[in-house]
């Protein structure tokens, strides 16, 4: 028997019951125990490909494990028989975990397996995660806000749906006290520093690309918004990847995002050799003194 989820303490799935839970953005450890918990007590778990694998270790022993990951370019379940799949264990009076990288409702499709779900009668709990955004920025020393440099941060897709409008990138480059978050952003990056330049977003500006962030993985580098397209192209970066531009990637740890603007085109995908303009360097913050070179080796979260 598993418990039932109470108002006083809803830790544990119910049978019969689907929970959303975020599995946070790499690190196994940035798990809430609420989600660990109905992980722990689940019958059956649908993973994504972003999701820690050391997290299904936690699985009680006897529960299913299905895979249900989306890759850019690559075979995946496609979201509506996911819906499905949701639907017909909880009806068979089992207690389903849906683990979400980040979390379930900052693009991870949550809200439409809720919406499927609900309009079954199907009963359905979110257990938020740590999305990206503040996860990386963590792991990169990258404050999203901050009183002097950014008064409010705006998260967006760099992928969106076939026919879907092109975000309001007037909008978007107007406001120079934000800071902008495009998640699954590596190979649309060339597209989002164009538009932002063609909009009135100062080629100066910073931007930074976080690679596999907050995991062991992670690799990280800073340029401005007009050499984008260019650091995109780095060996060492890989998807999934998310892009900061705004003044506060000025204040990253130096030694986890290397500035890498301006290298010539024969030397990306070499990380270290910093350009001759940056190697005694300063990165410029708005009243705040210059700050150290830029290490030439980015380290893993």
């Amino acid at each position: 028997m598993h418990p039932q989820p109470s108002h006083e303490s809803p830790s544990a799935p119910a049978d019969g019951h689907v929970w959303l839970v975020g599995a946070g953005p790499g690190d196994p450890d940035l798990i809430t125990l609420r989600g660990l918990r109905a992980l722990q007590a689940a019958d059956v778990v649908f993973h994504d490909s972003l999701t820690a694998p050391e997290l299904l270790s936690h699985c009680r022993p006897g529960a299913l494990r299905i895979s249900v990951g989306k890759r850019a370019g690559q075979h995946s379940v496609p979201q509506e028989d996911i819906h499905v799949l949701l639907a017909a264990h909880a009806r068979a009076g089992l207690a389903v975990v849906r683990l979400k990288g980040g979390d379930p409702f900052i693009f991870g499709r949550g809200g439409e397996e809720m919406e499927s779900l609900r309009a079954q009668g199907i009963p359905v709990t979110v257990v938020p995660g740590v999305t990206a955004a503040s996860g990386c920025a963590a792991a990169t020393g990258i404050p999203l806000t901050h009183r002097d440099l950014a008064a409010g941060v705006c998260l967006m897709t760099a992928h969106r749906r076939d026919g879907a409008r092109d975000p309001d990138w007037t909008s978007l480059a107007a406001d120079r006290q934000r800071t902008l978050v495009f998640y699954m952003g590596l190979s649309q990056a060339g597209h989002v520093g164009t538009e932002l330049l063609l909009h009135g977003l100062p080629g100066t500006t910073p931007a930074a690309l976080v690679s596999q962030g907050a995991t062991s993985r992670q690799k990280a580098v800073r340029c401005t918004l007009a050499g984008l397209a260019r650091a995109a192209r780095r060996r060492e970066l890989e998807s999934p990847c998310l892009i900061v531009i705004g003044d506060v990637v000025a204040l990253a740890d130096p030694a986890l995002v290397p500035w890498v603007e301006d290298l010539p085109e024969h030397e990306a995908g070499h990380p270290g050799k910093a350009p001759a303009d940056r190697a005694s360097g300063a990165i410029s913050v708005p009243g705040q003194n210059d700050r150290p070179a830029a290490s030439p080796t980015a380290c893993p979260a």
